[in-house]
């Protein structure tokens, strides 16, 4: 996967309405029209500023996860990767967003799409982790 970081604008954060009440996404219930507070995506998506960065996702290997192509990823370098997480690696000169996982003590990148093969590694070949993905932000369809 190509990777294209976001550059950082050092300025204050945008910070927008933020309704505390929670939507229903079942059946509706009354709409409750006061604010409780402000928000700024960045105190949502971003807990460590000085390790977190942006990527574009190109392609459709992480579908079954909710990963399209064309999302942003918020990933973050200060957290240690484990089994299940989605991390951002490069493997054989290569970036590549997948599902870490290992199999007989060596690490599996999984495809979440049966379309894609799994990337498995052998004892000589290095795993290296640039992050985390903590957060997924994707446009709907139709907008």
């Amino acid at each position: 996967m190509p990777m294209t970081v976001f550059g950082r604008v050092d300025r204050p954060g945008l910070r927008l309405p933020f309704f505390l009440s929670r939507i229903s996404a079942g059946f509706p219930s009354p709409a409750e029209d006061h604010i409780e507070a402000n928000l700024s995506l960045d105190d949502l998506c971003v807990r460590h500023p000085a390790a977190t960065y942006f990527l574009r996702v190109l392609g459709n290997s992480m579908n079954g996860l909710g990963i399209y192509d064309g999302d942003t990823l918020v990933v973050d370098r200060s957290l240690s990767a484990v089994a299940g997480m989605v991390v951002v690696a490069v493997v054989r000169g290569e970036f590549t967003c997948k599902q870490l996982s290992f199999e007989l003590g060596l690490p599996v990148l999984r495809a979440a799409n049966p379309a894609y093969q799994d990337i498995r590694l052998n004892q000589d070949e290095e795993l290296e982790i640039f992050g985390v993905v903590v957060h997924c932000i994707h446009k709907m369809p139709g907008v």
